[in-house]
């Protein structure tokens, strides 16, 4: 590769299961619809390449076809097609193939939660094409030097990039959003997406026995990245690394931790739509505005002196809500009101659910998922908790500091990476922006949340608090920019 071609802004190829605002099931969706964009701030060409679910096709406008794929062995035909982002306007390229990809449900689970039974099929037509537009093969006269793959579903581009021999092809980078889904299926697989015998080894696609789609991007990427610093040092041991730790600990040379940032336009509690009065650090009268409304929306007591609590989460093991199924009710016996809204695992939905029942007036659960109350929600509460076992990066401890409500966090992941925790010397340079807790335990979390509520009731720190995390920049600039001096040093590396 010329010298001026790495000085040059790289073309990137973004490869990815969703995106929003036209498909989301987690924060993957959120970092594809911003990340993208914020690179073609900075000069960057960025292409991206999602599957045409129905959300996806009946969202956008303008469809061009672009090229017609034939033969491929996971379907008879799939049709590439091109549109803008709503929104951003970074350009898409769409696989519209009805046979895989229309369908109720998610982009990877029927309506009654049970994974689809081909999803093998359908990320490796994925993988497949995202292989395709990042060689010499491409139809396009677009020619990506970086394609940038995330999570398992499209993990086994970099490894069909490193079959193809003699092809001109892009540099790989393979982003790790949550090491614990790993796209693992059964040995036979690999004869179905386009790899190899030779590659079923440890050192290749095997793990265990079986085919994982994320270790073969861990494995053959040119360079792997997850979203923050501290999650890439977790997953290179146990527990976090779920089995492949060795694999990363192998590769630490070649793994970099880059924070998410977050859409600080959607999010902006100066110019949120979705509240009932908008505010900012210097006027903070629309934030008790917004916790009346959030109150007598969701039917608990119109009290504006109650700290209140706020969630908003998958009710899962990992994000430690069984945990605070164990405090809430001693949390309870305190001057305190909580509100969650989530959907998850169904035995923790109805432990919260009989909590609201046993406390009216006090808790309030919502099912499911509201985009309008769930910025109402970081707005309304005093207080977010945010008791996750593990945390790659996440999101809302973000969007909870940007909306002067300090929250509650374990000390894992990018939940450590991005809250400072109060203490005397914090307070004193202002730096704090919530409370920490090191040992996943109940007795921890309640001790937290307790240190939480004292400062709560004092006035000065606690204005300080918010004063403090609204003022952080969580924009997606600077992550950007990391990632494009990334993008860099790859390129270099492939000369």
């Amino acid at each position: 590769m010329k010298k001026n071609a790495l000085s040059a802004t790289p073309k990137v190829l973004f490869v990815t299961p969703e995106i929003y605002p036209l498909i989301k099931t987690g924060g993957l969706a959120d970092v594809s619809g911003s990340l993208p964009a914020a690179l073609r701030e900075l000069g960057a060409d960025v292409r991206v390449l999602v599957p045409g679910y129905p959300k996806v096709l009946a969202g956008i406008k303008n469809k061009r076809l672009l090229h017609i794929f034939h033969d491929l062995p996971e379907t008879d035909e799939a049709r590439l097609i091109s549109a803008k982002l709503p929104g951003s306007g970074v350009p898409l390229f769409i696989i519209d193939c009805p046979a895989l990809f229309q369908r109720d449900g998610n982009p990877y689970q029927d309506p009654s939660g049970t994974d689809w039974p081909d999803n093998a099929r359908r990320f490796a037509l994925l993988s497949r094409i995202g292989a395709i537009l990042a060689s010499d093969a491409s139809p396009l006269s677009f020619r990506p030097g970086i394609v940038h793959c995330n999570d398992w579903q499209s993990g086994i581009v970099p490894a069909l990039l490193h079959f193809a021999p003699g092809r001109k092809k892009a540099a790989s980078v393979m982003t790790i959003h949550n090491l614990a889904f790993q796209g693992i299926f059964p040995a036979q697989t690999l004869d179905q997406v386009g790899l190899p015998p030779e590659c079923f080894n440890m050192e290749g696609v095997e793990f265990y026995g079986n085919f994982s789609f994320l270790k073969a991007g861990l494995y053959y990427a040119g360079h792997i990245t997850t979203v923050s610093p501290n999650y890439a040092q977790e997953i290179q041991k146990e527990p976090l690394g779920f089995g492949m730790q060795g694999l990363l600990a192998h590769r630490s040379e070649q793994l970099t931790g880059i924070v998410n940032g977050i859409d600080t336009k959607d999010w902006n509690p100066a110019a949120d739509r979705h509240l009932v009065q908008t505010y900012d650090t210097d006027n903070m009268a629309g934030k008790a505005a917004n916790k009346r409304a959030l109150q007598e929306k969701m039917g608990l007591d119109p009290d504006p002196a109650i700290p209140l609590l706020g969630i908003i989460s998958r009710i899962t093991h990992q994000k430690g809500l069984d945990l605070l199924l164990k405090v809430a009710p001693h949390l309870l016996d305190e001057p305190v009101q909580i509100v969650l809204l989530g959907t998850g695992d169904a035995a923790l939905e109805e432990g919260f659910r009989k909590l609201a029942r046993a406390h009216p007036g006090k808790v309030a659960v919502l099912i499911g998922f509201d985009e309008g109350l769930s910025h109402l929600i970081e707005a309304g509460v005093d207080l977010f908790l945010m008791p996750s076992r593990f945390e790659p990066c996440g999101l809302n401890q973000m969007y909870s500091q940007r909306y002067g409500t300090p929250p509650v966090v374990h000390a894992t992941g990018g939940l450590s990476d991005t809250v400072v925790d109060v203490n005397p010397r914090t307070l004193a340079d202002h730096s704090a922006t919530g409370f920490v807790f090191r040992h996943m335990t109940a007795v921890d979390l309640h001790a937290c949340v307790r240190r939480a509520l004292a400062a709560y009731r004092d006035h000065a720190t606690w204005r300080s608090l918010q004063r403090n995390g609204m003022a952080r920049d969580f924009s997606w600039e600077k992550s950007a920019a990391d990632y494009l001096a990334l993008y860099r040093t790859v390129l270099s590396a492939e000369c």
